[in-house]
């Protein structure tokens, strides 16, 4: 208690770290090389770091399974710890302030809630150059992409995270019948990632049935904040969740 009240970035009702110390611009340039290390390959990166609870003495061992990608503030992955507690999962953020919130939340609910939590943790990293370094063919099972930077001017249409060239490289890491899932509160976004998977071989729309069986897209417009500020100011929300499928000869 003594160190909380000592540390004006904690809340000392609840020990969680306070977000306007760890504010940053909403969004940042992918495409400016930003200084942080980056594994040559995915046996080159330390999960067990990541994740003591699920580690042996030598390396982690489980996979990490699900992906959040330019996870935010980490409102999603706090929350689908919690319904998917044995699957290991990783959000990937850009902004160091916004990372390093996300990996002190962690820690802190972690600790005020024994047991709980271990299955998740934030690396800094640029996702739209580094998915390839960090993932095996075939290893992930759900990835997510809530409310990315729009990039409203048609020349930097090439900065957005969903395109048909960074969807290869989304294919490659995911298993068949892994899913990805997209959600933003701008229609022509909404429909540039819908277009951009119609359009893709390897992947295919889930049915209205699967989409309201699956408990992970209930979370994409009322775990983060930006999902929340949209729902208190009345706004829609686009949807696309797809399939990855094996691709036909």
């Amino acid at each position: 208690m003594l160190e909380n009240e000592a540390n004006p970035t904690i809340r000392k009702s609840t020990g969680l770290p306070r977000k306007r110390f760890y504010r940053a611009r909403a969004h940042s340039n992918p495409l400016s090389d930003s200084h942080f290390p980056v594994p040559i390959s995915p046996s080159h990166v330390d999960f067990s770091l990541h994740y003591p609870q699920f580690s042996s003495e030598v390396s982690c061992i489980k996979k990490v399974q699900f992906a959040d990608i330019g996870c935010g503030f980490g409102g999603l992955l706090i929350s689908l710890s919690t319904f998917f507690p044995e699957t290991l999962m990783i959000g990937m953020e850009l902004r160091d302030k916004v990372a390093e919130y996300v990996k002190e939340r962690i820690l802190a609910l972690s600790a005020t809630n024994p047991g709980q939590y271990q299955n998740v943790s934030v690396v800094r990293t640029n996702s739209m150059k580094y998915i390839p370094n960090y993932f095996e063919k075939g290893q992930l099972t759900k990835m997510f992409f809530l409310f990315p930077d729009p990039h409203f001017k048609e020349k930097n249409h090439r900065r957005r995270v969903i395109s048909p060239h960074l969807l290869d490289e989304y294919a490659h890491v995911l298993e068949v019948g892994g899913i990805i899932y997209t959600i933003t509160d701008v229609e022509e976004l909404g429909e540039w990632m819908k277009t951009c998977l119609d359009n893709h071989p390897m992947f295919e729309a889930l049915t209205e049935q699967e989409l309201q069986a699956d408990p992970a897209v209930k979370l994409l417009s009322t775990a983060t904040e930006e999902g929340q500020k949209v729902a208190r100011n009345g706004g829609q929300t686009f949807q696309a969740v797809y399939r990855r499928i094996a691709l036909s000869l």
